[in-house]
């Protein structure tokens, strides 16, 4: 060959893409690696009895002893049989007082029931005294038969009074239309100066209690003539 002769430009080596990237991968991985051993590591935990035996001589003073822990059990398992004890008699004293409450009721209410007419009683009494004082007057030949009549009237109005106290009236319809919740008709009567069904006569008057029908009034009723 012509030494002369012009050989090729030579073109410098260019380094493969994939070298590169290979070490750029080392060079991070030695970086982590440098970066984890330089951080601290976590104390791992230290067993139990190990730990005891680096308590020291104040926490281990201060910690209380089996006999202790036992003593104060005890004493908590006395205080709550104590408790228990006491609540169990309150729960007996409530039960014995309520049953006696219970029987008093009871009582006051037998009560109740067998002398509900004390006070009417009481106060009839007068009534009945009054009454014997006129038929005594009236068993006397020479009796004022004007004080007689005087004497029955009052006794009359004490007895109304009496009734009135207790809540008891008086049923007397005449002139009245005939209500069949408290009038009982006895017979009809044609009649042309009332209106039918009208009360002409009260045979005999009734009575309420506290406005609940007692007796009902026995009456005669008008009625159109034939």
């Amino acid at each position: 060959m012509n030494p002369e002769q012009k050989r090729p430009e030579e073109q410098p080596e260019q380094p493969a893409q994939g070298g590169e990237d290979a070490v750029h991968r080392a060079a991070v991985s030695a970086y982590a690696e440098t970066a984890a051993e330089s951080e601290p590591r976590a104390a791992e935990p230290m067993p139990e009895d190990e730990q005891e035996a680096t308590a020291t001589p104040e926490e281990q003073a201060a910690a209380p002893s089996i006999e202790e822990l036992s003593a104060a059990l005890t004493e908590a398992r006395a205080e709550a049989e104590a408790l228990r004890e006491q609540l169990r008699d309150q729960l007996l004293r409530a039960r014995a007082e309520a049953e006696n409450l219970k029987r008093r009721h009871a009582n006051e209410l037998e009560k109740a029931h067998k002398f509900a007419l004390d006070g009417f009683v009481r106060e009839l009494l007068g009534v009945r005294d009054s009454l014997e004082l006129g038929y005594l007057a009236a068993q006397d030949e020479g009796a004022d038969v004007a004080k007689l009549r005087e004497g029955t009237a009052l006794t009359l109005k004490l007895l109304g009074d009496v009734m009135d106290k207790f809540g008891v009236g008086q049923v007397d319809p005449i002139d009245q239309p005939f209500d069949p919740e408290f009038h009982q008709a006895m017979s009809m009567q044609p009649r042309e100066d009332v209106a039918p069904n009208t009360v002409v006569e009260v045979i005999q008057k009734g009575y309420t209690l506290n406005g609940r029908l007692v007796r009902p009034a026995l009456v005669l009723v008008s009625q159109q003539p034939a």
